[in-house]
């Protein structure tokens, strides 16, 4: 096995990882959502599922963002292939932001 095809099943791995994370957060999410909603105040349980949902959503786009980076930067070399990786970076990104801008209710530079 050649050390570009070992790097691609890697760079496919941590994205998979990405996915299974993303997939867990939200089943561990929601089973705790449901076992917390008649449980706690009124709209306690909500706020708790989306701060809950939107961290596992983070760290599964991290994952998914490395695993790009690594199969692009090390398997193709096209200038094309960085291009689509840097639009897939900028979007994952944006989503990023927006989903802990959401759940702290800031941005993440700012001071609490």
């Amino acid at each position: 096995m050649k050390f570009t095809e070992l790097i691609s099943i890697a760079g496919y791995a941590i994205e998979a990882i990405g996915v299974i994370v993303v997939v867990i957060g939200t089943a561990i999410s929601s089973i705790t959502f449901i076992r917390a909603f008649r449980q706690l105040p009124e709209g306690v349980a909500y706020r708790s599922y989306r701060r809950q949902l939107g961290r596992s959503i983070i760290l599964g786009l991290e994952f998914l963002i490395a695993g790009d980076v690594i199969r692009t930067v090390i398997v193709t070399h096209s200038l094309s292939s960085v291009a689509v990786l840097a639009l897939l970076v900028l979007i994952r990104t944006f989503l990023s932001l927006t989903l802990a801008m959401e759940i702290e209710g800031r941005m993440p530079w700012q001071k609490s």
